[in-house]
């Protein structure tokens, strides 16, 4: 199967961009529970305009990962997995079970709760540490794996923006929305007129930011909006889009992800971890990542080719399908995203973390035993 250079540059900048999230992570761990943690902490409080650092990088730097990871969809719907419907139709049912089940697994623990608006923490999927853990199988990983864990994780990260758009709006000004939407429909119509200049779009796409950060609606949104607006073309290395994405991988690899690590993982231990972890929405974030996740991307994988809509591609089993299903229960960034959105006590918020944290090192250990084993015997089997 062909595989674009792109699609390489992204695989290779995710899985690289997973290692630096570790390096952070761990790195924001240890200062937050060292002598400097009060000074660390308050570093992403310091104001800088009418927002504060860790505000700065949530909705103004996240919004441009959610452009990368707009431009990917994009690109996967005109030219990779999402373009022929019979190849699309098992990632996107995939990714549908990945949201659904662990969403009806929290509210399980949580319906009719204070914490029952935390029901999506474990929908998502971390893409860079579900690549750069299926990485670490070298050149074992058949390429349609890779793909199909890609395009998954893409969806999967559409439908939580969607989410985010619908349920995590708490107020709505309809004038500053109907700018940013008009701005959007501008944009549009320089796509129709065959304007290739990127610097429209992107002043366009700072504009509509402004306006959807002030309407209520998660300014995030505006990353995905903006890309697909950016002139997609043939797809080649002379397209708007295409410059616009291989120009974003290392930035968004390398500092974007690596400080939202920082930024938002400084969680204090305190208190009893075994009484955190026995807090209804704990088990519900474990029980989504850990359970929900492979189980609902696994039954509606196999629904989905039983009933016809869709085949197995060659190069993948059910045992595969499975440990891609337990490397999507790796939440992180997106997880800890919603987690903000979610709650406002900040106990609970850092207790989500933690949490989250635990899941997501757990889902990727099993997802990375199941596969090795997998992939071992299916070598020793050709």
């Amino acid at each position: 199967m062909k595989v674009t250079t792109l699609f390489k540059e992204f695989f290779d900048s995710e899985k690289s961009s997973g290692i630096a999230l570790i390096a952070c992570t761990l790195a924001s761990l240890f200062l937050a529970n060292s002598t400097f943690g009060d000074s660390y902490q308050h570093l992403f409080q310091i104001k800088l305009g009418s927002h504060s650092i860790g505000h700065w990088i949530n909705d103004g730097l996240m919004t441009i990962f959610f452009l990368l990871i707009g431009l990917e969809l994009e690109r996967e719907i005109y030219q990779g997995e999402l373009s022929n419907i019979k190849n699309a139709m098992l990632p996107i049912f995939a990714a549908v079970g990945g949201i659904v089940f662990p969403a009806g697994l929290y509210l399980l623990f949580n319906y009719g709760t204070l914490t029952q608006s935390g029901a999506g923490i474990p929908m998502a999927t971390d893409i860079a540490f579900a690549l750069g853990i299926l990485s670490l199988l070298g050149n074992r990983v058949p390429i349609m794996l890779k793909i199909f864990l890609t395009a998954l994780a893409v969806i999967d990260d559409l439908g939580a923006i969607i989410i985010i758009a619908i349920f995590y709006t708490k107020t709505l000004i309809l004038t500053n929305l109907f700018i940013a939407l008009g701005i959007f429909a501008l944009l549009l119509v320089f796509n129709r007129l065959k304007v290739r200049n990127l610097i429209p779009y992107l002043i366009g796409g700072v504009i509509m930011w402004y306006f959807m950060l002030n309407s209520g609606i998660h300014a995030t949104i505006t990353g995905v909006l903006l890309a697909f607006a950016i002139p997609f073309g043939n797809g080649d290395k002379n397209s708007t889009s295409y410059i616009l994405q291989h120009f974003l991988h290392k930035p968004v690899a390398f500092i974007i992800l690596p400080l939202f690590a920082l930024a938002n993982t400084a969680i204090v231990f305190s208190g009893n971890i075994q009484e955190t972890l026995a807090e209804n929405y704990s088990i519900g974030i474990l029980m989504g990542l850990i359970v929900g996740k492979p189980l609902g991307i696994f039954i509606l994988s196999f629904a989905a080719v039983a009933l016809g809509f869709c085949k197995l591609p060659p190069g993948l089993t059910w045992k595969s399908i499975f440990g891609v299903g337990l490397l999507a229960g790796i939440g992180f960034t997106m997880s800890i995203f919603i987690t903000l959105l979610a709650f406002e006590d900040e106990i609970i918020i850092n207790n989500a973390k933690l949490v989250i944290l635990i899941s997501s090192l757990i889902a990727g250990g099993l997802g990375f035993l199941v596969l090795k084993q997998t992939l071992k015997a299916d070598l020793l089997k050709s």
